[in-house]
């Protein structure tokens, strides 16, 4: 018991640590189709009907103090703007809510089509985002006793200031055809400062978060329609993405590699993906969903295979899709994955 409550305390001083003076990595959904406009913000309005996201990620659950996510969006294509609006709430919640952020975001993608078969569209995010610190959860190795555990006050000076709001900008592209698929996202473009305490500029700052995709969607079926889907409706979809933002320990590069496919029987969907970084395979994401009409759900689970015993990683995603306007019918949306 006494060795369990130091990790916890160890935990809970690396915690804050890192909140109070070092760069933090950005939350990380392994269903990354379903989450679209967290991927990139210039998917906002890419199925050109109104679209309604939620997930929820709860990471290493078998590690005390661990992490849980969650986003909710929303997205329409506008032919009066020529583009599609979306909205973007994200939450996060560290070591068991002793670092809580909050974050919503506004997106405008401007499409432009390049040709009769190939579509861009060209988004700008901005987002304001509130981090907390609950100082009542921490725990020190000063409040330790070897036999009787967390029994002494901390000699650590309180924290003056327990919530930092920031304004954070970012931008993306796309561009498509009905087949393939691909992107480039830059979050945090401004880096803005988001520690509580330090005023280094270096330490503080909200590292940049780099993105490109790449994907294709191929029909297996022999009848030629693509808009409306039949009972046992089959496709293949092969996809990369390539990740890159800094460390939060030493400030060196963190990047990966994911690659993953789907199979999609309609309404079925199955999928696989390999989180694979720079130093080390991270985990193999197994993907399960349910496609009908306007209701998608998906379930994923990450097994990590760079850090044993951790309880894997667990997520849900729901999405609907609301009537689309009659004009908006003609307008070309992106064939890609829903999960």
């Amino acid at each position: 018991m006494i060795k369990k409550k130091k990790i916890i305390g160890f935990i809970g001083f690396l915690v804050l640590y890192v909140s109070l003076s070092t760069k933090a990595q950005d939350v990380h959904f392994s269903q990354y189709y379903a989450n679209p406009l967290y991927l990139n913000p210039s998917f906002a309005g890419s199925i050109v009907c109104p679209r309604i996201v939620a997930n929820f990620r709860d990471q290493w659950p078998a590690i005390s103090g661990t992490y849980v996510s969650y986003s909710a969006s929303y997205d329409q294509h506008f032919d009066v703007l020529s583009g599609g609006v979306g909205v973007l709430f994200l939450g996060d919640r560290a070591a068991s809510g002793t670092v809580n952020t909050n974050a919503i975001s506004l997106i405008y993608a401007y499409k432009l089509d390049l040709s009769k078969k190939v579509t861009m569209r060209m988004a700008i995010q901005a987002t304001f985002q509130q981090k907390t610190l609950d100082w009542t959860k921490l725990t020190f190795p000063d409040m330790i006793d070897p036999k009787n555990g967390f029994v002494y006050k901390t000699k650590e000076d309180n924290v003056k200031y327990l919530s930092k709001g920031i304004a954070d900008f970012s931008a993306g592209l796309v561009v498509y055809s009905d087949k393939v698929y691909g992107g480039v996202a830059v979050n945090h473009f401004t880096q803005p400062k988001e520690g509580f305490i330090t005023e280094s500029d270096e330490m503080s700052r909200l590292p940049i978060k780099m993105t490109a995709h790449i994907g294709a969607l191929l029909n297996l079926n022999k009848h030629k329609s693509k808009k409306t889907k039949r009972i046992g409706d089959m496709s293949i979809s092969p996809n990369l993405i390539f990740q890159y933002q800094t460390k939060i320990s030493d400030g060196a590069a963190y990047a990966t590699m994911n690659y993953g496919a789907y199979f999609n029987y309609y309404p079925l969907t199955v999928g696989v993906w390999l989180r694979n970084g720079f130093d080390n395979v991270d985990a193999l994401i197994f993907l399960f969903g349910i496609e009908y009409d306007f209701f998608k759900i998906g379930y994923s689970y990450d097994m990590g295979i760079s850090l044993k015993g951790s309880g894997g990683t667990h997520e849900v995603s729901t999405q609907f899709k609301l009537p689309c306007p009659v004009k908006a019918r003609r307008i070309r949306a992106l064939n890609c994955p829903s999960f």
